[in-house]
């Protein structure tokens, strides 16, 4: 044991000397729950809209009051006219137009229900569709509010409420995202490229005649990455809950613990690509292709699996990403126990099993 400690103090030192590596341990994490905690959002906010208020009435001011009031909209008030309207989405200045007609108050008073005229730039059809939603949302809240004091027949007030994530943000779905493909990437580039970096500088044979046996050699170069994912995981969780507001509701213990075990699978399978390539690029060049777009596509996590053709459902049975982007957001999101996540930690962990068995196995002790 003594042996094998001296290997793993060797491999810490490696990974230190090395600033390339650190900064893929340590910047790419960071860089990632930053960008896609909050640039890459699936919110709209500070949308630029015009409204063109014909009416200039108490109804159609407090329908616009509440516009202004909401962080979805950047309100430009003007009095426009249709060709006008129609120049400022060409330039691209507005994303939506509201017109209220004339005597708008009046019809909502006398006739009791009156129009408002949408616009909305339909060239980017989730923009339209969700700041449409927005405006439908203003609209019924403000009739649920005259409601009380006007007698409006039939009128049916939809309560909508949002389970796990009320204010509809960004962070609850992209971070175990984020969690999934940063922990699969670096252990596998680092575990991959870390064997072949000793195939290349010829430091391989040293290694397999050493007294150490060639398994506990493989163990001693794992474990750093274990421990320096671990390290990244707590990083990661620790921007999620101070930096955007992200509250971990279940388990610590239980989400480290899966996370673990996806490290352990991304291990296995960076050994397994150091099995079958020849050269640092090459196997940079499959632990990306083969992780990256795999989980960034596959996972659910950017596009729902429910949506897919049944021939890339399948596939995504054998990512990684997949079991444990539901297991996060299990663990994480709804404050849900192993009960509620043993299937996925079953498939996970005989992925695990797997990829290790078959890396083992495909692993040569002897250099051609």
């Amino acid at each position: 044991m003594k042996q094998f400690f001296s290997f793993i103090k060797k491999e810490f030192a490696h990974v230190f000397r090395d600033r390339k590596t650190l900064v893929m341990l340590f910047g790419f994490p960071i860089v990632q729950i930053v960008l896609f905690g909050f640039a890459l959002t699936n919110e709209l906010k500070n949308a630029n809209i015009a409204v063109v208020d014909n009416a200039r009435d108490v109804a159609s001011q407090q329908i616009i009051d509440k516009m202004e009031g909401s962080k979805f909209f950047n309100v430009q008030k003007s009095l426009m006219t249709p060709s006008q309207i129609d120049a400022a989405f060409k330039e691209g200045k507005i994303k939506l137009a509201v017109v209220f007609p004339p005597n708008f108050n009046q019809d909502l008073l006398h006739l009791n229900k009156a129009s408002i005229q949408v616009i909305a730039d339909a060239s980017d059809p989730n923009t339209a569709a969700q700041l449409s939603n927005y405006i439908s949302t203003i609209v019924a809240d403000y009739q649920a509010q005259i409601a009380p004091t006007m007698k409006v027949p039939y009128t049916i007030i939809p309560e909508v409420r949002m389970l796990y994530n009320p204010d509809l943000k960004g962070a609850p779905n992209f971070v175990p995202g984020v969690m999934a493909m940063v922990l699969l990437l670096v252990c596998v580039m680092m575990t991959s490229v870390s064997i072949v970096r000793e195939k290349e500088m010829g430091t391989m044979e040293i290694l397999l005649v050493s007294p150490v046996k060639p398994l506990m050699v493989i163990i001693a170069k794992a474990i750093p990455y274990l421990v320096l994912s671990l390290v990244n995981l707590c990083v990661i969780l620790l921007l999620s809950v101070y930096a955007l507001d992200l509250p971990i509701k279940g388990s610590v213990v239980l989400l480290f613990a899966e996370s673990t075990l996806l490290i352990i699978t991304a291990l296995a399978l960076g050994l397994l690509i150091s099995t079958i390539t020849s050269s640092q690029q090459s196997a940079m060049f499959a632990s990306m292709l083969g992780m990256m777009l795999p989980t960034m596509l596959l996972s659910g996590y950017m596009f729902p699996i429910e949506n897919m053709p049944v021939v890339l459902q399948v596939i995504s049975n054998i990512v990684p990403a997949r079991w444990y982007y539901v297991i996060v957001k299990a663990v994480m999101l709804k404050g849900l126990g192993f009960a509620s996540v043993w299937k996925e930690t079953v498939i996970l962990a005989g992925m695990a099993v797997f990829f290790t068995a078959l890396s083992l196995r495909n692993f040569k002790i002897r250099l051609e």
